[in-house]
């Protein structure tokens, strides 16, 4: 039962990292595209004062959760609080060079902190575990 949930973890956690890239490095917005037929247009999927950046926590919570979820079974790179961090840094600045994207400090701050709040929940939860 325990090797099912991780095989299921980790491929979606596969999954969903190859959906980021394709979101990430595509220039122009698919979502925007799909829902709104509009390459130029983001998507707010929650209203917030932040904007569109709370989807970028959001995902890179979700992912990292995923990932250090895995990463507990299998010691591997990919699925490190390194990897995770540099990944979420590096995608934002790809904005700057992939036409019809924008690099925005607050989606860099945003993945970011998607990153360092999974890891640190995951963190308190093995503490009071043990």
């Amino acid at each position: 039962m325990k090797n099912t949930i991780f095989s299921t973890l980790k491929y979606l956690f596969y999954i969903s990292f190859i959906i980021l890239l394709i979101l990430y490095l595509f220039p122009g917005s698919l979502i925007g595209y799909f829902l709104y037929g509009n390459l130029g247009k983001q998507p707010d999927f929650i209203s917030n004062p932040i904007g569109t950046s709370i989807n970028h926590l959001v995902f890179f919570f979700y992912l990292s959760i995923l990932g250090f979820i895995f990463r507990s079974n299998q010691k591997k790179f990919i699925n490190s609080f390194s990897f995770l961090f540099s990944i979420s840094i590096i995608l934002e600045l790809l904005h700057y060079f992939i036409p019809n994207r924008a690099f925005e400090l607050d989606d860099l701050y945003a993945n970011s902190l998607g990153v360092l709040l999974a890891y640190f929940i995951l963190k308190l939860f093995s503490k009071t575990r043990n």
